[in-house]
């Protein structure tokens, strides 16, 4: 199991194997291990996904309300889909702007845009990741072409409830390596 078809299915299978209590554990693990590890001294926009439910993905929530509170210095901004299928960012002002979209994403439905040149660091979301920084998303590219608009500094972070595979052996030049990993007990640099 190496091509991102098949640990994109283990692995989307493996988090909704996770009983509920081992679940929220593994995202206080993660949600402590990230700020344990990620230097936010000098970050001034910081850009994450919004967890999907019904993929069970690592809470981003939490990391959000911590940012809020312990470093109010820090913008935040979050994706939106436009009506390209591309990426649109905006500044997080409260939940009261996020709505699911038809497909079950929360998204802001208002705000501030938030300009791609001024994003410091990215959580990119991901099913799997190895030991190269290559990933497996969900297989439609959306997160790899934000990415190569990113300036080159940019920290590229994934968050996984679960440690690397080996190899992702059909990795190509289009997608975009991760300059880190956080996991519920570790912190990879690639």
């Amino acid at each position: 199991m190496n091509r991102k078809k098949e640990i994109r299915e283990h692995f989307l299978n493996k988090r909704f194997d996770l009983a509920k209590p081992e679940f929220d554990l593994l995202n206080q693990n993660l949600c402590a291990s990230f700020f344990s590890s990620v230097e936010l001294f000098d970050i001034l926009t910081f850009h994450t996904f919004l967890p999907l439910k019904k993929k069970r993905e690592p809470n981003t929530w939490q990391i959000i309300a911590r940012l809020k509170k312990d470093f109010s210095q820090i913008r935040i901004a979050i994706p939106k889909m436009n009506a390209d299928n591309e990426l649109v960012h905006f500044y997080f002002e409260s939940r009261d702007q996020i709505k699911e979209n038809k497909w079950g994403i929360p998204e802001p439905q208002f705000g501030e845009p938030t300009p791609i040149d001024k994003i410091d660091l990215v959580i990119v979301p991901l099913l799997a990741f190895d030991n190269e920084g290559n990933r497996v998303g969900y297989g439609k590219g959306f997160y790899d072409r934000f990415l190569t608009q990113c300036r080159p500094d940019c920290k590229k972070i994934g968050l996984s409830l679960f440690d690397p595979v080996n190899e992702i052996s059909d990795a190509n030049h289009r997608d975009v390596k991760l300059t880190h990993c956080v996991t519920p007990d570790r912190f990879y640099s690639f």
